[in-house]
């Protein structure tokens, strides 16, 4: 099959660049998108990613929308080496991600109903909203903000579930470079990974849609909300938001 070929490619060139420290381990996630995943390829994946987590590390993750780098967003240590990673400016903020709606409250401030978040997660789409107490405080210190993610992956999903707090989130590429559909457009990045889960491509490699990273909306403002990028789901994003009674912030 593609799935099959295009893994042992990777593979292949993988292991002509593993030897060496610094070289981040990478691990196959069984086909399947963990509807009927094998179960010891997809936990040992899991557990594999979780440990390289505690131990604070740097994870490359397949979500529902891009690659992404991962770490504890609790341990201050490893959002300050995703910074570093990207080349990124101190002042751009970095998503959380979880893993179920419900965990949502308890590092949010949420204004909006139970059944608007339920509509939108998980999804393509991160939402803006006021952080809690409860979050990291060296995590985005210049805002009063956060983006929260629950990206419809069932890796991403399983991964924040077996993390006892939220993950940081945020892209796998350098600040202003495009953003990445499978782990050899990032190899420049592997060296200071712990751990590349490799899915395979995420949605067309060919197309520029597919780059688009979540739709980011600003839901802190009781109501309201505005659009912050729009990304590869505005319209169904913005349809729910209209259902349930918000306008946007300008109006």
């Amino acid at each position: 099959s593609r799935r099959m070929a295009w893994a042992a490619w990777a593979l292949a060139r993988v292991a002509e660049g593993a030897a060496g420290p610094g070289r981040a381990r990478l691990v196959l996630l069984p086909p399947g998108g963990g509807a009927r995943p094998d179960p010891y390829g997809w936990r040992e994946a899991v557990a594999a990613a979780a440990g390289a987590l505690q131990a604070g590390g740097l994870v490359a993750v397949p979500t529902d929308t891009v690659y992404g780098v991962a770490c504890l967003a609790q341990d201050s240590a490893a959002v300050r080496s995703v910074y570093s990673l990207k080349g990124r400016n101190g002042a751009k903020p970095l998503a959380i991600c979880l893993g179920d709606v419900e965990r949502l409250y308890r590092y949010c401030h949420v204004n909006v109903p139970d059944e608007l978040l339920r509509d939108l997660l998980p999804g393509p789409v991160t939402l803006v909203l006021k952080r809690s107490e409860e979050l990291n405080k060296d995590l985005n210190p210049f805002t009063s903000l956060v983006g929260v993610r629950i990206p419809n992956h069932p890796f991403m999903r399983d991964l924040a579930r077996t993390c006892s707090g939220p993950l940081a989130l945020t892209s796998a590429n350098i600040s202003s470079h495009g953003s990445t559909l499978t782990v050899l457009e990032f190899q420049d990045l592997w060296p200071q990974l712990s751990l590349v889960i490799d899915g395979g491509p995420i949605g067309d490699i060919q197309s520029p849609e597919c780059r688009l990273g979540s739709t980011v909306v600003d839901l802190s403002v009781s109501g309201k909300f505005s659009i912050i990028r729009p990304g590869c789901a505005l319209t169904p994003t913005v349809d729910i938001l209209k259902k349930y009674g918000l306008v946007p912030e300008s109006s």
